[in-house]
């Protein structure tokens, strides 16, 4: 029987991992045929995440756990649990119950007519401000229009993914990651499943705007130069505009005499420049960030523990394994 493995992020999920674990649970028994594995990823958690996780691999060795040394982020923690999955297929869901583990039965029957990459796109968001939806949408709009790789707009990383598409992202080993371009960078054959999105089963997100904001930055400067770009032909054209404005200044003054513009004139071009300038050098240096940390080629992460497992680092770099 093929095996499907189930991948869960989490970090500080205390409140919600074994309501979770049950409805994982009773999804799995509704699918004859197939084997299952459950991966949780605990990504640094300070509560009683990995305890729990220790505890459901202690009643069920269908479930596996991953203890990262600290919190790298989500889109980190998702590469190392797809370095350890051992399935088929893997279907990548969040522990807050936001997305229904009911659909992973129409995802696999999805897989088995053909397609690699089933990906859950959001009919409604239940729980998120407006806020929150009109920024996610700009956002969309924003990105769609600045790179050439199609993205699924209004999708999470709710997905089932054939072992091709999971050999395919583990290739790509960027410290700074934005997984949902990745999904649509790789290509392969997908599938749509529209779906209304619940809001947390409990606990609070771990994401502010300030994180999403982020996460925006890296999705743009991750598949496009578009910014760079702008900034050469914005800085070209306002150029252009300065000369022709200084000859008109030169030939007004010149020819017809006229006083040269004052103090509020100037201090207006001027801090417009200055602006400009800025923001060029900003767009810059976020590039040339992107570029120093990846020259540091450093591991995405360091695992402390696997299913109760530990090494020490000397031993793992002779396997050439992140683990602690």
């Amino acid at each position: 029987m093929k095996l499907i493995s189930i991948l869960i992020p989490a970090f500080n999920e205390e409140e919600v991992l074994y309501q979770l674990y049950e409805r994982l649970n009773k999804v799995i028994e509704q699918i004859p045929y197939y084997r299952f594995e459950m991966v949780f990823v605990n990504d640094g958690s300070k509560d009683n995440t990995l305890f729990i996780m220790k505890s459901l691999r202690e009643n069920d060795n269908r479930v596996n756990y991953i203890d990262l040394s600290r919190n790298f982020g989500k889109e980190v923690a998702m590469i190392a649990g797809l370095d350890y999955v051992k399935g088929d297929a893997v279907v990548i869901i969040d522990a807050d119950l936001q997305d229904p583990p009911e659909l992973i039965s129409q995802m696999i029957q999805g897989w088995e007519e053909g397609y690699d990459d089933i990906y859950a796109k959001r009919k409604s968001r239940s729980g998120e401000s407006w806020i929150k939806k009109s920024t996610a949408s700009i956002f969309y709009r924003v990105l769609k229009g600045l790179t050439r790789i199609p993205i699924q707009e209004n999708t999470g990383d709710f997905r089932l993914l054939d072992r091709r598409c999971i050999e395919a992202l583990k290739t790509l080993r960027e410290t700074q990651r934005y997984t949902k371009g990745m999904f649509s960078w790789i290509g392969f054959h997908k599938q749509e499943i529209m779906f209304d999105r619940d809001a947390r089963a409990a606990g609070s997100t771990k994401w502010n705007y300030l994180k999403l904001f982020n996460l925006a930055i890296e999705g743009i400067t991750s598949f496009t130069t578009a910014p760079l770009r702008l900034s050469a032909l914005s800085g070209s054209i306002i150029s252009i505009i300065a000369f022709l404005y200084i000859g008109w200044i030169v030939i007004k003054t010149l020819l017809f005499g006229e006083d040269v513009a004052g103090y509020a004139s100037l201090m207006t071009v001027v801090l417009f420049l200055g602006g400009i300038q800025l923001l060029s050098l900003g767009i810059i240096g976020e590039y040339l960030g992107r570029v120093f940390n990846e020259t540091k080629q450093r591991p995405l992460y360091f695992v402390v523990e696997y299913n109760g497992e530990k090494s020490s680092f000397r031993e793992n770099m002779k396997e050439k394994l992140p683990i602690l």
